[in-house]
C-alpha cells in the first residue's frame, strides 16, 4: 500500500510503499476512501521540512536549547548523530479520514468489519487507528462530508470550552477551515457571530452562512465594527482560530470582550498577554486541546479505556459522533468548504501547489479510483538478498527510535545479514528497512517466526512484549537477542526460561539456540579496560554508579508498570548488570530505598538508592535519579578497591587513581558499547559460543523484578 510521508531533512512529502498494518489491542485497521488535508498543521510540517537547518532552528528555538544541553553532556559528535537521525525519521501526514473497517482487535466491541467510519487516520491506503478515535458514519452522510469529522471536532471542542448559549454574541478571529466550521457551529447554537479575516473570499463564505464579517486591515476600524456588532456592551465570547506567531489576536480578543467574557484559543498565536484587560474584565481564557477529552491519553487511545458517559459527556469519539449527526441533519454544511479534490497518487505534487494557493480550504484525497492498483500485503520485498546459512540471518521485531537509531545501524556496521524487519504499523519498518538494506519488511511477526531462513531474532519492542516475543522465537528454534529488560514480571521471565529449556531439549546436533539481553555497557571500551585491570587485582569492589536519568512525565510509557515495567526494571537494570559483570560473582542480596513519596510523583519508580551485595563481599550503590540538573553528566561510575579508584564520566572520560597499568582514555565520541556488543553477539552465534551465561541473565532479571516488588509493597 501507499502512505504519504514527510521527511524533515530532505524536503517535501512523498509516497512510500509500505506493508498494510496489523491490528493491535484497542485498534482497528481501515481501508481509506477519502481523507482531508489539514491546511494549517500539515502545511506547517511541510514548510518545516523544506526549511534550511538554520530555518528549522528559528522555527523551534526551544529545540535548540535541548540540542545545546545534550552537546554539553554527551559531546558534539553524539549530539550531531542524534539530530541527524531525528531529522531523517519521516512521519505520516494527515489525521482526518473516512473508510471501511477491515480488521478489528477483539477488545474493540463497538465496531465490526465492514463498518464505514470517520477516524483520525493519516493519508494512506490503509491505516491503523484507535477504536476510541473512530465513529460510525450515518447512511445519509457522504464520505466527502465525513472526511471533515476529525478536523471539525477540533472546532467543536473549542466551542464546548466557550459554552455558548442562545442569543450570545461571538467573534471568530481567523476563518480558515477550522474557523469556517467554528462559525457554523456557533450559528447552530443560536449565537450571533462576526468573523474576522484578511481574506475576502473566506469572509464571503461566512456571510453566506449567516454571519456578519469584518476584513482585518485597520485595527481601529475593526474595533469599531465589533463594538457596533456587540451594541457597545462587549461580546460574550471570542474564539481565535488564526495561525500566527503574533499576539495581536489575543490583544484584540480582550478588547472585544465584555466583563467576564470567555476567550478560547483553538489555533496558534503568540501568548504575550497584557494582564490589565484580563484582570479588569475577569476574562476566562482557555486553550482548546485537539478533539476533546481522551486525545493524548494513552489509556483512552491505546488501551481502549473510555471515560464514563455520566462523568465525561463529550469525549473525542463523542465529539466525532456529534459532528456526524450535524452533517446528517444539514446543520453543518461542509460542501461549500471543498475547494480541491485530487486522486491520492497525486498527493506529493498537490502540496507544492497548495503552498501557492490562497483559496484552498477543504482539500480532499480520493482513494476509490486507485483500488485496482493496490496490492495489499503485510509483507513487502525490498531487495532479493542472498544469505549464507552458516552465518546469522537476522530478523528484527520493532522499528522504533532505539531500533532505527542505534541497534539496526549497529547490525549494519557489523555486516549482518538483514532478512526481515517488522513493525506493527508497517511505516517504520518500510522506511528503516529500505534505508539499511533489509530483504523484506512486514507488519506481521509471524513472517519472522515462520521463516526457514531466519535463524536469529532481535526483539526491540516495548518492554511488556519482550518476554512474549523472545519465548515465541525460542520455541521456533531461533537465537534471540532481547533489548533490555528480558521481562517485566516473574510470569514473563518464567515463560522465557521454559521456552529456552524446551528449545535446548529439542535442539539438533547444531546446538541449542542462544539467548542474550542487550546489556551493551559491558562492551563499552572504557568498561572493558576497567574489567581488565579489576580482574587481575583480585580485591572486593565498592561501587557507586549514578544515573542522572532526568525527568520523564508520569504518563510516559516507560513509567507505566504494565507496559514499560517502570524505570527500575526498564532502565536501572543496566547498572545492576554492569555491577554483576565487573564483580564477576552472584548477587547475594539487594535492597532499594526511594525518596519520600511526598517528594516524587505518585507511582513512579525513580529517585532511588539501590544497595547490592555480592557473594565475594563486593558492595554496590546505584543512584537512579530524576531530580538532577540536565547539564550534569548523565552517567558516572566509580569503583573503589584496595586503595585504588576508577572513575568513568558519561562513557567519555576514564580516570584511574593508583592504577599504574590503566590505559586512561578520553573519547571524542561517547561509546556505550552498542556496536561492539552486537558484533560480538553475532560472532558468538556463528561460532556456537555463549555471550552472557544464562545464570547471569536470570540473576539480573530476578534482582530487578524483586527490587521493583519491594517498591510496590
Amino acid at each position: 500500500m501507499r502512505a504519504l510521508l514527510q521527511n524533515f531533512s530532505k524536503g517535501g512529502p512523498y509516497l512510500a510503499d509500505v506493508p498494510i498494518p496489523s491490528v493491535a489491542a484497542g485498534q482497528v485497521v481501515i481501508r481509506n476512501e477519502c481523507s482531508l488535508v489539514s491546511m494549517g498543521t500539515e502545511m506547517m510540517l511541510v514548510d518545516f521540512g523544506e526549511a534550511s537547518l538554520l530555518g528549522k532552528a528559528l522555527k523551534q528555538p526551544e529545540r535548540v536549547k535541548d540540542v545545546l544541553r545534550k552537546m554539553q553532556t554527551d559531546g558534539l559528535l553524539t549530539t550531531v548523530d542524534a539530530v541527524r537521525s531525528k531529522l531523517n525519521a519521516p512521519i505520516p501526514l494527515g489525521y482526518s479520514c473516512v473508510g471501511t473497517v477491515v480488521d478489528v482487535a477483539p477488545d474493540v466491541k463497538h465496531l465490526k468489519v465492514g463498518d464505514r467510519v470517520a477516524a483520525n487516520g493519516p493519508h494512506a491506503d490503509y491505516c491503523l487507528v484507535s477504536g476510541n478515535l473512530c465513529a460510525r458514519v450515518p447512511d445519509g452522510v457522504s464520505s466527502h462530508q465525513a472526511a471533515f469529522t476529525v478536523v471539525a471536532s477540533i472546532a467543536m471542542q473549542s466551542i464546548r470550552l466557550a459554552k455558548p448559549t442562545i442569543g450570545e454574541s461571538f467573534v471568530v478571529i481567523g476563518v480558515g477551515l477550522i474557523g469556517q466550521i467554528t462559525v457554523q457551529l456557533l450559528l447552530a447554537n443560536g449565537c450571533r457571530v462576526i468573523a474576522l479575516d484578511r481574506n475576502e473570499e473566506r469572509l464571503q463564505l461566512c456571510r453566506q452562512m449567516g454571519a456578519e464579517t469584518c476584513k482585518v486591515d485597520d485595527e481601529a476600524a475593526v474595533i469599531a465594527t465589533v463594538d457596533k456588532f456587540a451594541e457597545g456592551r462587549g461580546c460574550d465570547g471570542v474564539i481565535i482560530a488564526a495561525a500566527t506567531t503574533s499576539s495581536v489576536p489575543l490583544k484584540l480578543g480582550a478588547e472585544f470582550l465584555r466583563k467576564r467574557g470567555r476567550m478560547v484559543l483553538v489555533g496558534v498565536a503568540g501568548m504575550d498577554l497584557d494582564r490589565k484587560p484580563f484582570y479588569e474584565k475577569e476574562i476566562s481564557f482557555s486553550v482548546s486541546c485537539s478533539y476533546g477529552p481522551g486525545r493524548y491519553d494513552k489509556n483512552y487511545e491505546d488501551q481502549n479505556q473510555d471515560y464514563p458517559f455520566g462523568f465525561v459527556r463529550w469525549t473525542a469519539q463523542r465529539n466525532f459522533e456529534a459532528i456526524l449527526q450535524l452533517l446528517g441533519t444539514g446543520d453543518l454544511d461542509v460542501e461549500p468548504l471543498i475547494t480541491h479534490r485530487h486522486e491520492f497518487e497525486k498527493a506529493p505534487e498537490v502540496y507544492g501547489e497548495l503552498g501557492q494557493a490562497n483559496d484552498a480550504l477543504g482539500v480532499l484525497f480520493d482513494y476509490q479510483d486507485s483500488e485496482a492498483d493496490l496490492q495489499p500485503s503485510r509483507s513487502i520485498t525490498i531487495q532479493n538478498n542472498l544469505f549464507q546459512a552458516s552465518k546469522p540471518i537476522v530478523g528484527v521485531v520493532g522499528a522504533g527510535n532505539y531500533a532505527s537509531r542505534v541497534l539496526i545501524p549497529a547490525l549494519k556496521k557489523a555486516d549482518a545479514q538483514l532478512h526481515t524487519l517488522v513493525s506493527l504499523g508497517g511505516v517504520n519498518a518500510a522506511v528503516t528497512g529500505k534505508k539499511f538494506g533489509f530483504s523484506h519488511v512486514s507488519s506481521d511477526v509471524q513472517d519472522i517466526l515462520n521463516s526457514d531462513e531466519i535463524n536469529t531474532v532481535f526483539v526491540v519492542t516495548q518492554h511488556d512484549s519482550h518476554a512474549h516475543f523472545a519465548a515465541q522465537a525460542l520455541h521456533a528454534g531461533k537465537n534471540v537477542f532481547v533489548e533490555k529488560p528480558l521481562a517485566i514480571d516473574q510470569i514473563g521471565l518464567d515463560g522465557v526460561l521454559t521456552a529456552l529449556q524446551s528449545a535446548a531439549s529439542d535442539a539438533s546436533e547444531s546446538g541449542a539456540p542462544q539467548l542474550c539481553v542487550g546489556y551493551n555497557r559491558r562492551y563499552a571500551p572504557q568498561i572493558l579496560e576497567m574489567k581488565r585491570v579489576l580482574d587481575g587485582f583480585g580485591q572486593p569492589l565498592q561501587m557507586v554508579m549514578t544515573m542522572n536519568a532526568g525527568y520523564v512525565p508520569a504518563d510516559h510509557w516507560t513509567q507505566d508498570i504494565a507496559i514499560g515495567g517502570g524505570r527500575l526494571i526498564g532502565e536501572a537494570c543496566h547498572y545492576i548488570d554492569l555491577m554483576r559483570y565487573l564483580v564477576g560473582d552472584r548477587i547475594k542480596d539487594a535492597r532499594v530505598l526511594q525518596m519520600s513519596p511526598s517528594s516524587v510523583a505518585a507511582a513512579t519508580e525513580e529517585n532511588l538508592s539501590i544497595q547490592i551485595t555480592f557473594e565475594d563481599g563486593s558492595l554496590g550503590t546505584i543512584l537512579y535519579l530524576a531530580n538532577g540538573h540536565p547539564s550534569f553528566p548523565k552517567e558516572r561510575i566509580e569503583v573503589f578497591s584496595g586503595g585504588r579508584v576508577l572513575q568513568l564520566d558519561n562513557f567519555q572520560r576514564l580516570q584511574g587513581y593508583g592504577w599504574p597499568r590503566l590505559s586512561a582514555k578520553r573519547l571524542f565520541r561517547q561509546d556505550k558499547g552498542q556496536n561492539a556488543f552486537v558484533l560480538e553477539f553475532l560472532a558468538c552465534v556463528e561460532e556456537g559460543r555463549i555471550l552472557i551465561e544464562k545464570d547471569e541473565l536470570v540473576d539480573v532479571a530476578m534482582t530487578s523484578i524483586n527490587l521493583a516488588g519491594q517498591l510496590r509493597k
